[in-house]
């Protein structure tokens, strides 16, 4: 790949006390050293080829020796991987992930863990950001859509804040009297269908209302997500001449693959 000058992203695997030192420290110096060994290796095949600085460090389960992710561990490498990437004014290749083995508490907790240490390592790349279950031995639909709401929110959270007269408000605060709401103040009208982040999957009924619509939990509702997505999904258009030709690649491609089989 760096031959043809596509960017390459280093990224060595190392779980701490398994394949690499158990102190945080030491697995990051080997990582670091295995990243670097591959980059200087594009360099040598093509020099001022793209690369990107990339890291997956964690721990295991001491226990039982199977990999963990989204621990404190996990997120402070995620980190300081960062930190790494910038010394060498590098692009950043990071991942959240968790070791649940499914979409429940322990998977929303363990990612949103290790999508922080992503997030405060300042990652230009994120692999595996939605839907890895089970250490990444399983892609859950739920997954995916709990993801995507935690990445959103995170999305919507480093958006700056808009300051300007306008969004000061200072004329609503004015006509609200002491004791009132803003519920139907004119400014909160203008805004109220945008003012904040809506999501695909929190459900912000109280209980009674929240039981009386099925008491459906997160879980639950990603999975309406999921299929009513799926339900309502249209294939982009295609030029029937162009799906021809791929498909006649694709049957060429298989014939020559297969060419060498008895």
């Amino acid at each position: 790949m760096a031959q043809h000058g596509q960017s390459v992203a280093v990224t060595p695997f190392t779980l701490m006390g398994a394949m690499s030192p158990v102190t945080l420290a030491g697995a990051l110096a080997q990582q670091n050293a295995e990243a670097l060994a591959g980059i200087v290796l594009t360099q040598l095949v093509r020099p001022g080829a793209p690369v990107m600085y990339g890291a997956f460090t964690s721990n295991v389960d001491m226990r039982s020796g199977a990999p963990a992710f989204g621990t404190p561990e996990n997120a402070k490498a995620n980190i300081a991987s960062g930190q790494l990437a910038r010394r060498y004014n590098l692009p950043y290749r990071t991942t959240p992930g968790s070791a649940s083995n499914a979409a429940d508490a322990q998977g929303a907790y363990e990612t949103m863990m290790a999508l922080w240490g992503a997030v405060l390592g300042h990652g230009n790349l994120l692999y595996h950001a939605a839907g890895w279950q089970e250490g990444g031995l399983t892609a859950s639909f739920e997954k995916v859509v709990l993801d995507v709401e935690m990445i959103q929110h995170m999305m919507e959270l480093l958006r700056p804040i808009e300051v300007n007269d306008a969004e000061l408000a200072l004329d609503a605060l004015a006509r609200v009297p002491t004791g009132g709401h803003f519920f139907g103040d004119a400014h909160t009208l203008e805004r109220y269908s945008s003012a904040f982040y809506q999501p695909m999957v929190s459900n912000w009924q109280n209980y009674e209302s929240w039981q009386e619509s099925g008491a459906a939990d997160a879980t639950a509702r990603a999975t309406q997500v999921w299929k009513k997505a799926l339900a309502e999904y249209q294939q982009p258009p295609m030029d029937e001449s162009v799906r021809e030709a791929l498909d006649a690649y694709v049957a060429k491609r298989k014939e020559e693959i297969g060419a060498g089989e008895p």
